[in-house]
């Protein structure tokens, strides 16, 4: 785990950097430019809302495991922006939604944890958000819904809440629409209710008119704009991210294969580090966009790169994107790491096969030289990202290798430990 110095250190330089890309743009206008933002309520009346500093806004968080993880970065980076422009984040902690699970994208019932795991996952997740939010002063501030749902009289709450909600509206829900077939239960059913109940809460106790969360969760939010309506009769605003997704088109969260953690005893440094070394081309710039500080005027500058040309681009992602986890000092040993094992152990020493026919694939030109056993078996590593050329993932079952780069020569590691030099006649 970082300490609590080296994470002072971490957010003081992410801070610096935030603020010098906000300049003195409103910030709704630099969250919308970076691709921040999917959908708002009423983008005049949020854009308003944050005209001015020190308005306060929310996002929540279930506690399903203990650590954070990628697909948590991206609102984490985006409280980060807000509160370098003078705003108070709200960290929402779901000690009380976690006990039943958020049905949203979901298409299987969520596993139902103890109020002990769910506790143990809060204090770890609270932990980890010290990386990027400041809590001290309200800079940013951490609430449990805990506090106010697990104490509720359910008959009270019915008749306060549950009174304003219709459950035809709610079936309407694209989060319970999608469980319909495969059945929704009563428990899950709940669970608007409660997330719209949060907003009531935090309206109350800090006036705070702006919820924010993925794109998921829409549905969610629009109930909690109505209910601060219903009962409060005051104006709420909601905007959905970006939701963040890997090559495959899937939301990049635990349950994904492949998870990225951002605990480094869940995932090694440099295994992060080469997570986002060999991300597809077609990706680089959006996350540098969504998961750096890197100024857009800079990332303008590599949108002409294709292929090969946008292997120093990926480093420089990776080398950011690990700054802000994991600090400096790490970032810079795991790139380091990286280029001595690329550049000096597997160059010169993986073993030459010379290719005999250039104009093959390299699906076959794998299977030919007895790299891998079989096609069907090449076909599988390379859709699974278990086939890189020269260090960068190739999935793409129909790559062919330019002769200029058959005639230099070039690296093809299969799995994480095996490294062979290909070379055309």
């Amino acid at each position: 785990m970082i300490s609590k110095e080296e994470q002072a250190k971490i957010r003081e330089h992410s801070l610096a950097l935030a603020k010098a890309v906000i300049g003195d743009k409103n910030i709704f206008d630099v969250l919308k430019e970076r691709g921040y933002l999917m959908q708002c309520t009423n983008e005049d009346g949020v854009r308003e809302y944050l005209a001015t500093p020190g308005k306060y806004l929310y996002t929540g968080f279930d506690p399903t495991a203990d650590s954070l993880h990628i697909g948590h970065f991206l609102p984490i980076m985006v409280m980060a922006y807000l509160q370098a422009a003078g705003h108070h984040p709200i960290a929402l902690m779901g000690g009380g939604t976690g006990m039943i699970g958020d049905p949203s994208g979901r298409t299987d019932l969520r596993k139902i944890l103890t109020a002990e795991t769910v506790q143990h996952n809060v204090d770890c997740i609270q932990d980890q958000m010290g990386i990027l939010l400041d809590f001290s002063n309200e800079k940013a501030v951490l609430v449990n819904n805990a506090d106010w749902i697990l104490g509720l009289n359910y008959i009270d709450f019915l008749r306060d809440i549950g009174s304003q909600f219709s459950v035809n509206r709610m079936l309407t829900a694209e989060c319970y629409k999608n469980r319909m077939e495969r059945g929704l239960t009563f428990l899950e059913f709940n669970y608007m209710l409660l997330q719209a109940f949060d907003f009531l809460c935090l309206y109350r106790k800090f006036g705070l008119r702006l919820e924010m969360g993925g794109d998921d969760q829409w549905s969610n939010i629009l109930a909690g704009i109505d209910l601060v309506r219903r009962k409060e009769q005051a104006e709420g605003f909601g905007c959905t991210f970006t939701l963040l997704t890997n090559s495959e088109g899937m939301k990049m969260g635990k349950t994904a294969k492949g998870a990225v953690w951002i605990n480094e005893d869940k995932l090694p440094v440099y295994d992060f580090y080469q997570y986002w070394r060999n991300v597809g081309d077609a990706d680089v710039l959006k996350f540098l966009r969504l998961l750096t500080f890197t100024p857009l005027s800079e990332i303008a500058e590599y949108e002409h790169l294709t292929g090969s040309e946008l292997n120093p681009i990926k480093e420089i992602l990776a080398f950011r994107i690990t700054e802000i986890v994991h600090g400096t000092e790490k970032a810079t040993k795991a790139q380091a790491k990286a280029k001595a094992l690329f550049a000096g152990n597997i160059a010169d020493n993986a073993t030459t096969y010379t290719v005999e026919d250039p104009s093959q694939s390299l699906l076959d030109m794998l299977v030919s030289l007895k790299l891998v056993p079989s096609k069907s078996e090449a076909r599988r590593l390379m859709q699974q990202g278990g086939i890189s050329v020269d260090d960068q993932v190739c999935t793409d079952i129909n790559t062919h290798i330019p002769i200029d780069k058959l005639q230099a020569g070039f690296i093809v590691k299969r799995g994480k430990k095996n490294f062979y030099r290909l070379i055309s006649k």
